[in-house]
């Protein structure tokens, strides 16, 4: 017998919200049937329009709210709330934080069925706004003048912005620097619709601890209209500005970044910091867009590893070697595996950069290579992942379960796939011993987390 649905389409309805979903949405019940509210927080009463209904659940839209959560603010600008990337930003930082540490308890337990783990408070930011590194700024046209920003959800109608309350003020400087004189020199922005146009995306980068600034400016065409006043305008308005770099995308895509990039100006890359290790960021890296929380992170994965200096550490993920080149100050020697090639050239170039030599760093996948290492004799004594949101390839952590080493640190960017993956390495002889959530991505609904991993000792009978 079907279940019958007890709400219908456009119907007004008072709900109380219980739970948050894992993009921040409230959870309200009827009958036990669930309806998803952006904006809910649990705990609250109020009206909600039902303006989707699907089998197992439906969706809401917030009316009116009769009783507010302690957690709820006030939201600066509603526009940036909306579309800037901010779900949580009508949370207190306090509620967002015990959100998301509860996020990493519900998964580990109801995914993982880890009733047992140790989970430690979140750790947060003293100041949790303005901390993203990198904006890549989609540019186009309204009433004939250029406008950058954020894209609509679920569309691609750009709403203009002139700043982020999660960027780095020099970002939003940078971003806006660009705009205003792109528009005045007359450069069209790119059209998706007619593949016309010329000014895709502005992009940023900055390094934190070095103060240097990379601008980056995407375009269709090769050329770019009035480039060396372009860039002589670049140069006089920003002073941090040690690069700027052309990257040319001629492709009907939602890709940012085409092949081909140019040096219009100043150096190949800018340089930053995590703790005392520095790295050299080209227009095409990967680096961290929080270094302070990653500094966290890192240090927490080091303290998990707990090194002695006689260790074998393998670091499966190992992208441009952050990771590896934290460990490898610790660890007797580091073995890096990643399946981008220019990832590893760059691993290889930030191990030379800090004189750091006991890493080798190896391109292919990890679920390959390291039953390769493992056979020319490399039994690492801990093994180090840092997947993405997907988590660990099943191949992989069936790999870790063959070559038995004693510690695991798992670190994550997805609480869902971890408790997915911890499930598995249990299966296979594994303990999850304890978790740490850590905060990297404030007013947004990501959460990271460390977990250490021992491997079982097996008594005998």
């Amino acid at each position: 017998m079907s279940r019958t649905i007890p709400v219908q389409k456009n119907e007004y309805i008072d709900v109380l919200f219980e739970d948050l979903t894992h993009d921040g949405a409230g959870v309200a019940k009827v009958d036990g049937y669930p309806i998803f509210v952006p904006y809910g927080l649990p705990g609250e009463r109020a009206k909600i329009k039902v303006i989707k209904v699907n089998k197992g659940y439906g969706f809401g839209r917030l009316i009116e709210l009769y009783e507010k959560s302690p957690y709820r603010i006030e939201i600066a600008k509603e526009d940036l709330h909306k579309y800037g990337g901010c779900q949580l930003e009508h949370i207190s930082y306090e509620g967002q934080l015990k959100y998301k540490e509860n996020q990493v308890r519900q998964v580990l337990t109801r995914i993982g069925k880890l009733e047992d783990v140790k989970v430690h408070p979140i750790l947060g930011m003293d100041n949790p706004w303005h901390y993203r590194n990198k904006a890549q700024v989609p540019v186009g046209e309204k009433e004939g003048k250029l406008i950058a920003g954020f894209f609509k959800p679920r569309s691609h109608e750009i709403v203009d912005t002139d700043e982020s309350l999660i960027q780095i003020p020099e970002i939003n400087e940078a971003v806006q620097v660009v705009k205003e004189i792109c528009g005045r020199l007359g450069i069209r922005a790119y059209n998706e619709e007619s593949h016309k146009g010329i000014l895709r995306h502005i992009m940023a980068r900055y390094g934190q601890k070095t103060g240097e600034l990379m601008v980056v400016i995407v375009t269709r065409t090769a050329d770019i209209p009035h480039r060396e006043r372009l860039v002589e305008e670049i140069v006089e308005r920003l002073p941090e500005v040690k690069s700027i770099v052309h990257n040319v995308n001629g492709k009907r895509t939602n890709v940012i970044l085409g092949d081909k990039t140019t040096v219009l100006w100043g150096n190949e890359v800018i340089f930053d910091y995590i703790g005392d290790v520095k790295f050299a960021i080209s227009a095409l890296s990967f680096y961290q867009v929080n270094p302070v929380q990653t500094k966290v992170l890192y240090d927490k994965a080091l303290e998990y590893a707990n090194l002695t200096g006689s260790e074998s550490v393998i670091d499966a993920y190992c992208g441009i070697g952050t990771i590896s080149l934290f460990l490898a100050q610790k660890a007797r020697k580091v073995f890096g595996v990643e399946v981008v090639p220019e990832a590893i050239e760059d691993a290889k170039k930030n191990a030379a950069l800090n004189g750091i030599e006991n890493v080798e760093f190896e391109a292919g996948e990890a679920e390959v290579v390291i039953p390769k290492w493992y056979e020319e004799g490399n039994k690492a004594d801990v093994l180090v992942v840092d997947p993405p949101r997907k988590g660990c390839d099943e191949a992989l952590l069936q790999t870790i379960i063959s070559m038995k080493p004693k510690k695991v640190v798992y670190v994550s960017c997805n609480p869902a796939t971890l408790a997915r993956d911890l499930r598995i390495l249990e299966d296979g002889g594994y303990k999850t011993v304890e978790v740490q959530p850590v905060d990297m991505f404030p007013h947004t609904t990501h959460c990271e987390a460390v977990a250490k991993i021992m491997l079982k000792v097996v008594t005998p009978k």
